[in-house]
């Protein structure tokens, strides 16, 4: 069962999300994807990140399911 995602409002400066964006494309991750993987970065070097906290899942496009038919 997956755990239900928080949502926030974040603002930011226009020229920082251009960027952001850029950088989320070059690692093939949605923008979204790439705050998510900075900050859980920027928590674990600070020694902040939680240890009981999900994993991420890796950059791309996710695996394709077997449908049941």
């Amino acid at each position: 069962m997956a755990v239900e995602r928080k949502k926030i409002l974040l603002r930011l400066d226009p020229v920082v999300h251009d960027a952001l964006a850029r950088w989320a494309g070059d690692d093939l991750r949605s923008t979204n994807a790439q705050i998510e993987f900075l900050l859980r970065r920027a928590l674990a070097d600070a020694g902040r990140l939680p240890g009981n906290v999900g994993k991420m899942r890796g950059p791309g496009r996710p695996a394709k399911e077997e449908e049941d038919a």
